[in-house]
């Protein structure tokens, strides 16, 4: 008979953020499948579980994903961690959850601490919809991209950054969205939690004033404006004055509504 899989989170920061039965779980469990095994290893310890650890990562998740979902057919109960928080967000993990369902493995969650909801809970901004970006792209052309695809998204926009690139993806933030209200949260849960609220422009001021940039970031950004709700020349006028260029502005109004470039240059050019 097959065996069973949870899915389990694990502090982000402060080891007192797990739960009960979590600690069963992980005890009672057959092996526990884990980014790092020294990371986790220090949790485990701190909680006296024994149970053996298995390694999984961005190289190998393929190759074990296969080796466990055959111990978990054999009858095994596994659980499965990320190095801080829950599974599979920005994590790897779903390989080997995908490969469980698939072979007809009963899969649980086992709820808990998560960065993501965490910031999105603190931040003052609406959480009745949101969009989660991940981590930005690393290279500023597909970082701009990105963000402009996402400028009149009814949400609140949450990311996760790196504290070496926060600085330069606050500003590229500050270039697409303008004076939009930002929330960057770092070090949640730990000793030096902080959450900077402000234009992304403040922020990366701040940040670049101070000597040394540490944790992870989340940033959150305010919900757009539905482009149904703005003419074609105030949605190119926004754009110009949030410090995009003139013809890339109507490069991307007129993707958004529809139009040729030519249709939306001659609208802005009658105004």
């Amino acid at each position: 008979m097959p065996g069973l899989l949870y899915v389990v989170a694990t502090p982000i920061g402060n080891l007192e953020d797990m739960t009960y039965r979590a600690v069963r779980v992980l005890k009672e469990a057959d092996w526990i499948a884990c980014e790092d095994t020294r990371t986790t290893g220090r949790l485990l310890k701190h909680y006296e579980i024994g149970t053996r650890t298995v390694s999984y990562h961005d190289h190998n998740e393929e190759a074990r994903a296969a080796e466990l979902v055959e111990r978990l057919l054999n009858g095994d109960t596994g659980a499965l961690v990320s190095d801080a928080g829950t599974p599979l967000l920005s994590d790897p993990g779903y390989r080997i959850v995908k490969a469980a369902v698939d072979a007809g493995v009963t899969v649980q969650p086992l709820p808990g601490a998560s960065a993501l909801l965490a910031a999105l809970v603190v931040s003052g901004l609406p959480t009745d919809q949101f969009h989660f970006g991940g981590f930005l792209p690393a290279k500023a052309m597909q970082r701009e991209k990105v963000l402009r695809e996402l400028l009149h998204e009814e949400a609140t926009l949450v990311f996760y950054e790196a504290p070496h690139r926060v600085v330069e993806s606050l500003e590229a933030v500050q270039q697409t969205y303008g004076d939009r209200q930002v929330v960057a949260a770092r070090e949640l849960t730990k000793m030096y939690e902080e959450v900077l609220r402000g234009t992304a422009g403040e922020i990366a001021a701040n940040l670049k004033a101070r000597d040394m940039v540490r944790g992870e970031f989340v940033i959150l950004i305010a919900k757009g404006v539905a482009v149904s709700d703005r003419t074609v020349e105030e949605a190119v006028g926004d754009m110009i004055a949030a410090g995009v260029e003139r013809m890339d502005a109507i490069k991307t109004v007129a993707k958004e509504r529809g139009l040729s470039k030519r249709e939306v240059y001659r609208m802005v050019a009658e105004k």
